[in-house]
């Protein structure tokens, strides 16, 4: 029981420190905004960043309304993957291990809106981009953090395989590249 506490704690941890933190927004926009209700601090913020309460039943930015059942489905599914996928991360690699559980955080976050309320509750709004919340901005942060890491970590690979390789070669081989 140890081993799989420590395998999972920091998956968990973060995922649960973005699902706490997604749920209590969610939970503030509509204890104090009616739906499509509209706040800002000040009146020239408005065409700009405003809190809108959004009722979202389809995928992150308002895409696909009315497939809450298969996102619900998906997020399961996702969630499994992840969760199944995660000790195979070398421990070593923190940025993909941060990147799955921004992901985990943001679709469970997500899944709780949509079993308990059959919709997720969105409210930052920005210009004309569509409203999302704190688990949309998570899976989309987690996602280009992935991304980063594996393109960091693959140029990087790239250095060595080619430094490795001018390693091996003649010296008067080296001379010609080098010159």
């Amino acid at each position: 029981m140890k081993q799989l506490i420590k395998k999972y704690l920091f998956l968990f941890g973060i995922a649960g420190l973005i699902i706490v933190l997604d749920q209590i927004t969610k939970a503030i926009v509509r204890s104090n905004l009616s739906f499509t209700d509209m706040w800002s601090p000040w009146e020239w913020l408005v065409p700009y960043a405003r809190v809108v309460h959004w009722r979202n039943t389809g995928a992150a930015f308002g895409i696909f309304q009315s497939g809450g059942t298969i996102f619900a489905v998906l997020a399961v599914i996702v969630a499994g993957i992840i969760i199944f996928y995660y000790p195979q991360v070398p421990h070593e690699d923190k940025v993909a291990r941060i990147a799955l559980a921004m992901q985990l955080g943001g679709a469970l976050g997500n899944l709780s809106d949509r079993l308990t309320i059959g919709y997720v509750t969105d409210f930052l709004s920005f210009g004309n981009f569509p409203v999302f919340n704190v688990a949309d901005m998570s899976i989309t942060c987690g996602v280009a953090v992935l991304l980063l890491g594996m393109w960091v970590s693959e140029r990087k690979a790239h250095k060595k395989a080619k430094s490795e390789k001018q390693d091996t070669l003649p010296v008067e081989a080296k001379e010609t590249i080098e010159s």
